[in-house]
């Protein structure tokens, strides 16, 4: 059996049409596990009424792998399906995962493509490069492009998507749950570096196709979104980047990359943006990495 976690913050049309389409679309034997991670109204107990059949965890609001978290507390499945709550699915898509994560003990975790639900035969993710040493640099292959052949092979990836990813339990229980020091944003890759460190190997599966809305927790554009971007950053070279690297990748991010991307915002009178910018690195370095 499959347990397929999501996170519900403010997002309860989101979370049913999720709902609803694995209702019709899939069948492989699966449960579904809301987190509501301290929504405004009671859409918990919204949930509950609508769908009965569905395990709702009363959360307070801790970030997007404290909530995932909190789900694993009630998860029964031999695999745990981390899922946004504002994608859908049009097809059944669990046995081909669960197939992928089992052509090899050691594959350990497995992402579906993934498509924007406005603009279904455009890619967000078809697998994600490695992030470069020491500017952390890395990208969606297939992000914003139509869907074509060469995006049609299954490959392994550096990292996991954090709107679809599905782990077998025993490599979950062996890697470790995601930490929950970043809050927003990074998760996904600081889980997937801590997969690979214990010796499982992530994949993209093009078979299975998830059809992606986009996040509606921090919209672009606003300071919520650029602290803990920039915090997150910091925060993973601290955690994942070896020996002098990690002086140096720090160095290059709070020197160079974040007084640039600040000076950007300033130049366009967009000054709260810059101030998140620089605020969320310092913030970085003062914070905890464990």
């Amino acid at each position: 059996m499959v347990s397929i976690i999501t996170v519900n913050y403010n997002g309860l049309a989101d979370t049913c049409e999720m709902i609803a389409s694995f209702r019709k679309h899939e069948t492989h034997p699966y449960e579904i596990i809301v987190v509501d991670n301290g929504s405004r109204m009671p859409e918990a107990d919204e949930i509950k009424l609508r769908h009965p059949e569905v395990k709702v965890v009363q959360n307070t609001n801790t970030g997007f792998a404290g909530g995932n978290n909190a789900g694993l507390t009630v998860a029964e499945g031999n695999y745990l399906f981390f899922l946004n709550n504002d994608t859908i699915i049009k097809e059944p898509i669990l046995e081909t995962l669960i197939h992928r994560l089992e052509t090899d003990p050691q594959n350990g975790g497995v992402s579906p493509m993934l498509k924007y639900s406005y603009a279904p035969d455009t890619l967000q993710y078809a697998g994600f490069t490695p992030f470069s040493r020491i500017t952390l640099r890395n990208a969606a292959i297939g992000f914003n492009e139509k869907d074509q052949p060469s995006y049609r092979i299954a490959c392994e990836t550096a990292s996991l998507h954090g709107a679809a990813m599905m782990v077998r339990r025993d490599a979950l229980q062996q890697a470790g749950t995601m930490t929950e020091i970043y809050f927003l944003f990074y998760e996904e890759f600081d889980w997937s570096a801590q997969l690979h460190r214990a010796g499982y190997k992530l994949w993209y599966e093009p078979e299975a196709v998830v059809y992606h809305k986009e996040s509606m927790t921090a919209k672009k554009g606003t300071p919520l979104r650029e602290f803990y971007l920039s915090r997150a950053r910091i925060l993973y070279a601290r955690r994942n980047i070896p020996g002098g690297e990690k002086i140096l990748s720090c160095l290059y991010i709070s020197l160079i990359a974040a007084p640039k991307k600040a000076m950007v915002y300033l130049l366009h009178g967009k000054f709260r943006l810059a101030a998140a910018v620089i605020r969320g690195t310092f913030r970085g370095f003062l914070s905890s990495k464990q």
